[in-house]
């Protein structure tokens, strides 16, 4: 390979592979297609209550978070009557809205085995 002044300069011949070798060697970011297709941040309040309407009991944790993105506060609350109790997840998803109000969803989960959360009930508030 010619050399000028300490810099590497690659041939025809050898830029293919040079190429091939500097593509190899950014950083690897995975697909946005497996990122949830909704943000809740990204959502407005009038898109969140046009998908809060396909909430339905027994809903994975996984399949909210596809629905309405992650939530901005979450709460876990132990229940402590027996060893198969798991407690409940609770989600909170608020949105400020053109008008003071703004929307505020709480989605509750009950568990069915260790880490394995599905919609119990939800609740709008400030609404």
């Amino acid at each position: 390979m010619p050399r000028r002044k300490g810099i590497v300069i690659p041939t025809l011949n050898r830029l293919p592979t040079f190429c091939l070798i500097a593509a190899l060697s950014l950083p690897w970011s995975p697909s946005t297609e497996a990122e949830p297709s909704h943000a809740a941040k990204n959502l407005s309040l009038a898109q969140a209550e046009r998908n809060a309407v396909e909430l339905k009991q027994g809903m994975s944790a996984g399949d909210v978070q596809k629905l309405l993105g992650k939530p901005r506060r979450t709460t876990l609350k132990s229940n402590a009557l027996g060893a198969n109790a798991q407690g409940s997840l609770q989600w909170t998803y608020s949105w400020t809205g053109a008008s003071s109000s703004g929307g505020s969803l709480r989605v509750d989960f009950s568990a069915k085995a260790p880490d394995e959360w599905y919609v119990s009930s939800w609740d709008w508030a400030t609404y």
